[in-house]
């Protein structure tokens, strides 16, 4: 008998719950990213361009936006706006449960050094690569250098339509 036990035991311990054994760590497993509200103000000034859109993680482990890369240039930088300053900065933290908003007057994206400025009704193609989960392709409209977001049907890859009308603010000029 005491060998059925040891059989019994060893395939109950095979029975475990996995816990910590997803991508990452935490009860809700890998991150779950998906875009919305993408959207690129045709530029007022010829040699830059900002970027907006909303990255939202259903998931339960936090992740990062690390870089980004476009067909419009070479450089896609992020940035932050911090007391009416922006700054350059390595990544953008993606909350487990919660959004990374990229939007005007905050945190948003700079493509820089443009050999062509985009026009409104042009799509840039943008891939978002991150600390945990895999890149994103998100193909991003260009729209009228007032627009302001919410007006527009969903372009992100992944999402649906949350996260629309939620700036609204004021955009500034940007310079390289």
């Amino acid at each position: 008998m005491p060998w059925a036990l040891v059989l019994a035991g060893a395939l109950l311990a095979g029975c475990g719950g996995g816990e910590g054994d997803d991508e990452g760590s935490g009860e809700g497993g890998a991150p779950e990213l998906s875009v919305t509200g993408a959207y690129l103000p045709e530029p007022v000034n010829p040699e830059v361009a900002g970027g907006f859109l909303t990255v939202h993680n259903a998931g339960g482990t936090d992740d990062a936006l690390v870089s980004v890369s476009s067909d419009l240039t070479g450089s896609v930088e992020m940035h932050e706006t911090v007391e009416n300053a922006m700054r350059r900065v390595g990544e953008l933290p993606v909350p487990a449960g919660g959004a990374l908003a990229l939007e005007r007057g905050g945190s948003h994206l700079m493509f820089v050094d443009l050999a062509e400025p985009p026009v409104e009704g042009d799509v840039v193609t943008v891939e978002l690569r991150f600390e945990v989960s895999e890149p994103l392709t998100v193909e991003v409209p260009v729209e009228s250098a007032t627009h302001t977001g919410g007006e527009h049907e969903d372009h992100g890859g992944h999402g649906g339509h949350e996260g629309h009308g939620e700036d609204g603010e004021a955009g500034e000029e940007h310079s390289p």
